[in-house]
């Protein structure tokens, strides 16, 4: 039984007088605004209309009624106005995760423009090398390159990036360039300090895949300090374009050995739970980003 039904059949009929009247307003007919009206007596156990031959009048218990009754209809037009609002109010707090570089050279600038659009927003950006599944603590966006974990979650591919060897002409000029990959092996080099794809310095060369051993002179667990380390023309680091590609740009890093095929390209993707009722905070940042990164900005080709 639609208790709510009936409740808005008796709202009709006492605004209007009579069930004709109600009916229409309501798009029913007569008889079923009536019976609805009786259900609802019965389930009350009490009159709340005197019927006449044309007009209907409250009684003592039906005029009780209509004070509740309007209270409850106002109270569920309330709620209905503001779930209206749910898919374009933006407003609440933003959980995402992301690696560090990523967060620092790809987000952080234009972080603020993307504040002062959504002022109702608040934005809790951690961060971590690695993809970890945390949607179900409350994350509601992660964004991680590379190849992901088999998972239920929605990965969406809002850019690529290659991974380049590099080091600053400061150090070039004081040790000279390689310009065979084998070459590296007389170099200062540094690399992850965790164990990642992103350690493999890989080539094509004759045609065959290779990979170069380099041994590391030191290892860190954080992209930024090898950055460092090679601004420094202390040596040799890969790293991700994303990362170090204004670098390049401004000529402070030059790329080596690119002539080997050493073009390791990498997705990058933005992870959500659901594709299904994104909410309005999530779907604003990801088209914020996208926007930004439509002209892969880091590009040094």
């Amino acid at each position: 039984m639609d208790n709510y039904s009936q409740l808005l059949a008796f709202l009709g009929a006492a605004e209007h007088g009579n069930f004709s009247a109600a009916a229409r307003a309501c798009g029913m007919t007569p008889s079923a605004i009536s019976k609805l009206v009786s259900r609802l007596e019965d389930r009350l156990q009490a009159r709340l209309f005197q019927r006449g031959t044309r007009n209907l009048t409250l009684t003592e218990e039906g005029a009780a009624y209509l004070v509740s009754a309007r209270a409850v209809n106002n109270a569920m037009a309330e709620a209905d106005s503001l779930a209206e609002a749910f898919p374009t109010r933006v407003s609440g707090a933003l959980r995402v995760h992301t690696m560090t570089t990523f967060a620092k050279h790809q987000i952080i600038p234009w972080l603020p423009e993307f504040l002062a659009a959504y002022p109702g927003l608040s934005v809790d950006i951690q961060v971590g090398a690695q993809f970890s599944d945390q949607f179900d603590q409350g994350l509601d966006i992660a964004i991680h390159s590379g190849v992901l974990p088999d998972s239920t979650r929605i990965a969406r591919k809002i850019g690529q990036s290659r991974w380049i060897i590099c080091a600053a002409p400061e150090y070039l000029a004081r040790h000279g360039t390689p310009e065979h990959p084998v070459q590296l092996l007389d170099h200062t080099c540094f690399s992850f300090g965790f164990s990642s794809v992103w350690n493999t310095w890989g080539f094509v060369v004759e045609g065959h895949a290779v990979t170069v051993p380099v041994v590391p002179k030191a290892t860190f667990g954080q992209g930024d300090l090898l950055r460092d380390l090679a601004l420094s023309g202390a040596g040799i680091v890969r790293l991700a374009e994303f990362h170090i590609g204004r670098d390049i740009q401004a000529g402070r890093l030059v790329p080596l050995l690119q002539s080997y095929g050493q073009n390791d390209v990498e997705p990058i993707y933005m992870i959500y739970s659901n594709r299904k009722h994104l909410s309005p905070r999530i779907r604003v940042f990801r088209d914020f980003l996208e926007q930004k990164l439509a002209s892969s900005p880091w590009d040094t080709r």
